[in-house]
C-alpha cells in the first residue's frame, strides 16, 4: 500500500479524508486506484491525454513526479497538490 496526501480542493472526493491509502507500483497505477475508491478524483488530477493537469502537482516525496509511469518503491509516500494562484 502507497499513503497518498491528498490537497484540500480534493478531499470531497475521498470523504474529508487528506491521507490515503492506494496499491500500485507506478504512480498511474495509484491514481488509477484511487480513481476506483473514489470515482473522478483521477480526472481532477490527470487530463484527458494522461498528464499532469496545470494546476495540479504530483509528489514521490520531494521529487516531483512527471511522468506518470514512475515506479514507486515500498514505503513511498505520493504527495498531490493544487498550485495555489491569485492576484
Amino acid at each position: 500500500m502507497t499513503r497518498v496526501s491528498i490537497p484540500s480542493q480534493l478531499i470531497s472526493y475521498t470523504g474529508g479524508e487528506t491521507r490515503v491509502e492506494a496499491v500500485g507500483a507506478t504512480v498511474d497505477e495509484v491514481l488509477r486506484d484511487l480513481d476506483r475508491l473514489y470515482p473522478g478524483l483521477r480526472f481532477r488530477v490527470v487530463d484527458e491525454q494522461d498528464r499532469v493537469r496545470k494546476h495540479m502537482r504530483v509528489f514521490v516525496g520531494q521529487d516531483a513526479a512527471r511522468d506518470l509511469r514512475r515506479p514507486l518503491a515500498p514505503g513511498d509516500e505520493v504527495l498531490i497538490f493544487g498550485a495555489l494562484s491569485g492576484g
